[in-house]
Formats: structure tokens, C-alpha cells, sequence
């Protein structure tokens, strides 16, 4: 698309879903879907692509939701003009800057009913088989939805693309957690894949990384409903030990904060720790439940030091390595209604924190 000068700004469009000229004519097809026209709610991506049926949906006074970017502050925005607003308005309200300006987060427990979604692709096949740009946003945020009870396997997905872009792709390419389309509108054509491959029926959470875990609030959230509902909730990095457990942990300390575990690197008075502490327990929280929950995690310590009066509780493991993969199977994870907090301990020595004793852990700031 940059060689043939048909990427269109923001440019150079690399590592993005491509931008194109053209794309608000592409958009206009939108109209000619009969699916568009009985939609009350759709849900469009905040890509460059699809300004244009950002715009329609708003001319149209249709319930207009965009995702939060990366999903790092929620799933959905709902973008709300002000009363009276022009068509230039209109238009600020559909582009970046706007859906930044005029928009209300939807949280999880809102009645949100899609009846259509509306997603950006780097490439997509006649068939309704779709490449994004391979960081799976537009998947999860499908899955999301399902999770929800905002999408169901009728409701329709619909990509805008540029006519180079529609290319066969082999099926070998795609799992189950991938996202289809039914309609695909460039340019000059308006395409009815008629796919029958299944869409994402949910959360598969064997997909899901602690490191996503950690930049996604809403993510636990479902995660700590699911679990809650007693669906599987194990994660990909939960049974593959120390190294992810370490990558894992990156999320919740910041990285001066992570010493090496290799021989020699320890700095000062602190020594390997195979404490773990857990923190923003519920007031009314009991020894005997957390126990019960720690173990179906997979996460049962050897000892544990409970801190009920600080709402907390030091988890005492064999070794640093089993410390680490419990941080690991403990992300995300939810105590009656709280989310705890999980990290690594810090055992100081005897030139520590003032009246600690030697070897005492001690939660990490």
C-alpha cells in the first residue's frame, strides 16, 4: 500500500491497521446493508479506516460505542455529541480526538446489546477470514463481548478495507479465538462472505498471559466472574514456570524493583524471597477461605502468616521459584469482591527496616 501510494495518513501505515484513500467512500456502503439500517447499537473500532462509519452511526443517532485503546481503562466508550451538535461537530466526534472528548465509559454490569461490529483489518479473504495486525484486540474485545452477553453467533461483523487488501488467506492461519467476518466493504465492492466458521464463543483464558492480565483491568474483572461462575480460568503462562512467572510479575513491580535470581546479583541486605504478599483482602475475610481459595488456584503455601487487622497475609513457599509461580497463578485473582494484590516480599536483613527482625519479609512498596 505505501509502494502503490494508495496508504492515506497516518502514515507510514506499518504496524497499524492501514489507513487508505478511499476509505470514507467505503465506508458509505455501510448504508446499502439492510443490517445497518435495523441497527440500534453498534460497535465500532476507534481505527483511521473507519472515521466514516463513526460518522454515519452518529447521523444516524445510533448508540455509538468504540473501545478504549489497548482495553487499558475499560472495554467500551460510549460516544455521547452534545445536545444540538452540528455536523462539524459530528465530525470532531467521530475521529480520535473526539470519541477522547465526547465519551462516557460503559461498565461491565450495563445492558449493552450490539447489533453490529464493525472492525479495521490488515488483510481479509472472500471467505470472511481475517488478519489483524497481530496483537488480537479486535478478537478479545469480540470475546469480551460474548462474555458479556453483548454479541451472540447472529450478531454481524463487518470489516473496511481497500481492494488490495481482500487476498486469500490459508485456513491453516486460523484457531478457534480468531474473529470472522460476514461483510466486507471496500471501495467498489461490497462483499457477503456467507462464513460459516464458528466466531469466538468466549474468553479462551489458556490464550491469556499474566502480562495482558496485568494491563487489563476489565480482563480480570470478566476473569474473577468467570471464576466466580466456576468456569476455567487458568491462564497461559500458569504452568510454565519461573521464566513467565518472572515476565508476569513485571506488571505489578515496576522492573528496578525485580532483582536478578541469578547467583550473585542480589544487592544489599536482600536475600531470594519465597514469600509472597497478598493484599486488599475483604474486612470480613477468614483464614479457612482464603486457604480454600489458595489451594484451588494452585497456589497453597507451605506456612502462612495472617495480617487480618492490615488486610493482608504473608504466603510462605519452599523455594523462590515456587514464590514466582504462585505470583503467576495469583494474577487476577479475586476474594469475595476484591481484586488482591500480589507481590513479591522483601526479606530485610539486620541493618533493614527499623525494629525488623532478621529475615523478617515485609510487603514491597
Amino acid at each position: 500500500m505505501e509502494a502503490r501510494n494508495l496508504a492515506d495518513f497516518p502514515r507510514p501505515v506499518h504496524h497499524r491497521i492501514p489507513n487508505f484513500k478511499g476509505s470514507y467512500l467505503a465506508c458509505q456502503n455501510i448504508k446499502d446493508l439492510a443490517v445497518f439500517a435495523r441497527t440500534q447499537e453498534v460497535k465500532v473500532d476507534p481505527d483511521k479506516p473507519l472515521e466514516g462509519v463513526r460518522l454515519l452511526a452518529l447521523q444516524s443517532k445510533k448508540t455509538l460505542l468504540v473501545p478504549t485503546p489497548r482495553l487499558r481503562t475499560g472495554l467500551f466508550n460510549k460516544i455521547t455529541p452534545p445536545p444540538g451538535a452540528t455536523k462539524d461537530i459530528l465530525r470532531k466526534c467521530a475521529t480520535s480526538q473526539g470519541v477522547r472528548n465526547y465519551s462516557t465509559p460503559v461498565g461491565l454490569d450495563s445492558r449493552v446489546l450490539v447489533d453490529l461490529v464493525v472492525v479495521g483489518s490488515v488483510a481479509v479473504s472472500e471467505k470472511g477470514w481475517r488478519i489483524g495486525k497481530g496483537e488480537g484486540y479486535a478478537d478479545l474485545e469480540y470475546a469480551m463481548m460474548v462474555s458479556m452477553g453483548a454479541v451472540s453467533q447472529g450478531t454481524p461483523v463487518v470489516t473496511i478495507v481497500h481492494d488490495c487488501q481482500v487476498v486469500d488467506i490459508p485456513e491453516t492461519l486460523l484457531e478457534d479465538h480468531d474473529l470472522t467476518v460476514d461483510y466486507i466493504l471496500t471501495p467498489t465492492r461490497v462483499i457477503t462472505t456467507g462464513c460459516e466458521r464458528p466466531k469466538p464463543t468466549g474468553i479462551v483464558w489458556s490464550k491469556i498471559s499474566c502480562e495482558m492480565m496485568g494491563k487489563m483491568p476489565v480482563l480480570r474483572s470478566l476473569r474473577c466472574r468467570e471464576e466466580q461462575a466456576g468456569k476455567d480460568v487458568t491462564l497461559r503462562d500458569t504452568h510454565q514456570g519461573l521464566p513467565r512467572a518472572r515476565a508476569a510479575l513485571s506488571t505489578v513491580r515496576s522492573p528496578r524493583e525485580l532483582p536478578s535470581l541469578e547467583s550473585g546479583s542480589w544487592q544489599g541486605d536482600d536475600v531470594p524471597s519465597s514469600t509472597v504478599y497478598i493484599g486488599n483482602l475483604p474486612r470480613d475475610a477468614r483464614v479457612s477461605e482464603l486457604k480454600r481459595a489458595l489451594s484451588a488456584r494452585g497456589a497453597a503455601p507451605s506456612r502462612l502468616t495472617w495480617q487480618g487487622p492490615q488486610r493482608g497475609a504473608f504466603l510462605h513457599y519452599r523455594d523462590p521459584a515456587e514464590a514466582w509461580q504462585a505470583i503467576s497463578r495469583l494474577q487476577g485473582f479475586c476474594l469475595g469482591a476484591n481484586t488482591v494484590r500480589v507481590a513479591l516480599a522483601r526479606h530485610q536483613g539486620a541493618s533493614g527496616l527499623a525494629g525488623g527482625r532478621t529475615g523478617e519479609p515485609h510487603p514491597d512498596p
